[in-house]
């Protein structure tokens, strides 16, 4: 991690001053910035790996900065909130954000859920994490699957609707991966959050509703079944 560029956005000067420290001394680089704006321009200037931001920052706020970075970028997204049930955790997500953190935080915590999406966007290319579905005990596994007008190239990491190119993040990549791999199974919150996530806790399944939301929206809203109290299903 230690060649890992962190943009960090926090107006608050004790929170941003320490935080920056925390990740320094775990080997990130980090480049603070105290509003919306100024985080906006050093994220476009200098491209980083990763970008937190805290919700309720002035300029622009943590949630439209989220989204201007989405315009432009698939770059792994956490959100800092001060409030566990707050509806900006929600906004947060829909923007494009890929995970959120709860303030007061532990050092240690937020150092984990960094390495933890860090993890997922490198192995975006499959959930084996070896950048293919991982062979069964037939054979290998097919490389472009189909589901209606669907087309999920799992090599290529490409996916197409109606033979249309279809953009997602590679959050939204790993979650449909997950479901292609058991079409017609039913996959738990927990399950998702486990596997997309890497949560090896509990987590909030708010993270997984929202998500499930937005890959409908790009894939089709009957594409994605929800089973009430299970979880989803992939309809093949």
């Amino acid at each position: 991690m230690a060649d890992t560029h962190v943009l960090f956005v926090e107006d608050d000067d004790v929170i941003r001053e320490a935080t920056q420290l925390a990740l320094e001394r775990d080997g990130f680089m980090v480049t603070a910035m105290p509003d919306g704006l100024a985080g906006l321009e050093a994220f476009r200037a200098d491209r980083p790996d990763i970008a937190l931001l805290d919700v309720m920052v002035p300029g622009l706020d943590g949630v439209s900065l989220c989204r201007r970075i989405r315009d432009e970028s698939t770059v792994p997204v956490i959100m800092l909130s001060a409030r566990a049930d707050s509806i900006d955790v929600v906004l947060g997500l829909e923007a494009g954000a890929d995970d959120y953190v709860t303030k007061p935080f532990d050092g240690a915590v937020l150092v984990a859920r960094i390495r933890a999406v860090l993890r997922r966007f490198g192995h975006a290319s499959g959930p084996d994490g070896n950048g293919s579905r991982a062979a069964d005990a037939d054979g290998p596994a097919e490389a472009v699957l189909r589901f209606g007008d669907l087309e999920v190239d799992t090599e290529g990491m490409e996916v197409r609707k109606a033979g249309e190119p279809v953009a997602l993040t590679p959050t939204e990549m790993r979650l449909l991966l997950e479901f292609s791999d058991a079409p017609g199974t039913v996959l738990s919150r927990d399950r998702l959050l486990e596997r997309v996530w890497d949560y090896g806790w509990g987590g909030d399944t708010r993270v997984v509703d929202v998500h499930v939301q937005r890959l409908r929206g790009k894939i089709g809203q009957d594409r994605i079944e929800t089973v009430r109290g299970f979880g989803y299903k992939l309809r093949g």
